[in-house]
């Protein structure tokens, strides 16, 4: 996780296509520019960033459900839940799951738990739309490093 970096996924542990659903680790950082004013010695992950990673998580599974032919931009959170904190060194389990996919949108709900413990939830939507001119190139690279594509380019 590179939190100033908007990077939350750290590794794609599963993907299972014909479900619609996806696993994926987090690992917080022990220091990060964030922790500086969030909060001043008790840092803690932001309820923002934590919306973003099951975001981030929902995302890929789009990706690879739509064969990487679109991009998926947020567009609405709702029923988010935040059960507790997260701090620096947490392992992050990430889920999503597709529960809709069509006219031009999705729809996931996601999860985050830490030691087998609910942290947060949410539903998310996207809008799918085609790739910005040059941001197609970036996202399979990223896709590839955390292991949501295999070496031969086609999702995991």
């Amino acid at each position: 996780m590179r939190l100033e970096y908007f990077e939350m996924i750290d590794q794609v542990v599963r993907l299972d296509r014909a479900a619609g659903q996806i696993e994926c680790l987090a690992l917080v950082p022990e220091a990060s520019p964030v922790f500086e004013g969030h909060f001043p010695g008790h840092p803690l992950v932001p309820g923002v960033l934590l919306t973003e990673t099951m975001a981030q998580a929902s995302g890929y599974l789009v990706l690879a459900h739509l064969d990487f032919a679109q991009m998926p931009f947020l567009m609405a959170v709702d029923k988010a839940r935040f059960r507790s904190f997260v701090g620096p060194g947490a392992q992050l389990a990430i889920t999503a799951s597709l529960e809709h996919d069509g006219s031009g949108y999705a729809v996931t709900k996601a999860s985050i738990r830490h030691e087998g413990k609910a942290l947060c939830d949410a539903e998310l939507r996207f809008r799918t739309m085609p790739f910005p001119e040059g941001l197609d190139a970036p996202m399979l690279e990223r896709a590839k490093k955390i292991g949501l594509l295999d070496i031969d380019g086609a999702a995991a």
